[in-house]
């Protein structure tokens, strides 16, 4: 294992050394000390290698990320994961406001709350959520899944698409085009999986799974705007 101290280089040297140095190494697990809530830790990561980040992050840490699996023994920023491809990133605190915006893959767990806007325009990203949840969580989630232990905050799922939102806990209200549908066989080996993947407890039965209506699929010019 190698440590990097960001009390010792920059940011931009710390991920210069990621992308350019780190995939001919050989190394497989590293941990960064001191991060001490800088921005953009370990963004555009390309290679396949175990990441500790020991303590708080900023913005964008792991944003765009591919093959790496992060794990932060902090709470981080706005934008935790965004537009992630593929492998892992753990949050083992909180999440600031757009956790896992635009992510197309890999699966972003945050242990404790995620503030507003949760998953936005989500893309096939799978997030688990061990806490609550803010406001307009979902906002246009294209595909990929959700999970929240906890309870969500008004606007949820709001023009969604086809992502799916489970919630174990109240919601507060549903955005537009957005419904409580019965749970289905596949819908409990969904939440029973990705609640295994994150190393929750909880029994898939308690979860209620919020879809699309799909209403504002096509234009509708006597709606009034009315939908």
């Amino acid at each position: 294992m190698e440590s990097l101290d960001l009390h010792q280089i920059s940011v931009r040297e710390l991920n210069q050394y990621l992308h350019q140095e780190l995939p001919g190494k050989g190394i497989t697990r590293l941990e960064i000390l001191n991060p001490d809530g800088v921005h953009s830790i370990a963004a555009g990561m390309n290679v396949a290698v175990d990441i500790d980040i020991m303590g708080h992050g900023g913005y964008y840490l792991g944003g765009m990320n591919k093959y790496a699996n992060i794990t932060v023994h902090g709470s981080v920023g706005w934008g935790v994961a965004e537009n992630m491809m593929s492998g892992s990133v753990r949050v083992k605190g909180f999440a600031s406001e757009s956790a896992g915006a635009s992510g197309h893959g890999g699966t972003l767990i945050i242990e404790g709350d995620a503030s507003l806007r949760c998953g936005i325009s989500m893309k096939g990203i799978d997030i688990v959520v061990g806490g609550d949840i803010g406001n307009l969580s979902g906002f246009m989630g294209q595909a990929g899944r959700m999970v929240v232990c906890g309870n969500a905050g008004d606007g949820l799922g709001d023009s969604l698409y086809e992502a799916v939102i489970y919630v174990r806990g109240t919601v507060k209200s549903l955005g537009a085009d957005a419904r409580f549908e019965p749970m289905g066989d596949e819908d409990y080996a969904a939440v029973a999986e990705l609640l295994a993947r994150a190393g929750f407890s909880h029994d898939p039965r308690e979860f209620k799974r919020v879809a699309s209506a799909k209403s504002l699929y096509n234009w509708n010019a006597d709606a009034n705007q009315e939908y």
